[in-house]
């Protein structure tokens, strides 16, 4: 039997730049507030060179209620232009715990459908049964699991990498 694309290592170092996008194929779950707030099998992750995966997940796979629209945005040389959303659930706010490229570049427009999530801002984030560690600073959005290696960018004094 072949072994799975999660139980292999991964160094972030392979990964190219400009990022690829591909189809994760494993289950993808989002904890907040005490609840799951999305649940799928069909997410994309996006591979770029020093930082571990960003998990975009599809719209219809999320419990669009705990969203709420914010102010602001910020541009990604090979996406576009981000929009940010808070995570309500209840009495509790993450804020712009989430984006989404509304209009995606041509070599994106897959994202234009699906949002991710800053995993250190959630309860729990899951890639399968594991809980990811999030990547460090406030700015990247990557889910560090088990099989993966680095170092990673992200961290005070990676800035320059």
């Amino acid at each position: 039997m072949a072994e799975s694309k999660r139980n292999r290592t991964e160094s972030v170092w392979d990964y190219p730049r400009p990022p690829a996008v591909e189809r994760s194929g494993a289950r993808v779950r989002v904890v907040f507030g005490g609840r799951t707030i999305a649940d799928t099998t069909r997410a994309l992750r996006v591979l770029e060179t020093s930082h571990p995966p960003t998990y975009y997940i599809p719209r219809t796979d999320i419990d669009e209620r705990v969203l709420e629209p914010t102010g602001g945005s910020t541009f990604c040389e090979f996406k576009g232009r981000a929009s940010y959303f808070d995570v309500v659930v209840g009495e509790r706010r993450a804020r712009r715990a989430a984006w989404i490229y509304p209009d995606a570049t041509d070599a994106y427009r897959e994202l234009a459908g699906a949002l991710a999530f800053y995993p250190g801002l959630m309860d729990a984030c899951y890639v399968d049964d594991e809980q990811v560690q999030a990547q460090a600073g406030d700015f990247y959005g990557g889910w560090i699991t088990s099989n993966l290696k680095g170092p990673f960018k992200g961290a005070p004094g990676t800035a320059g990498w």
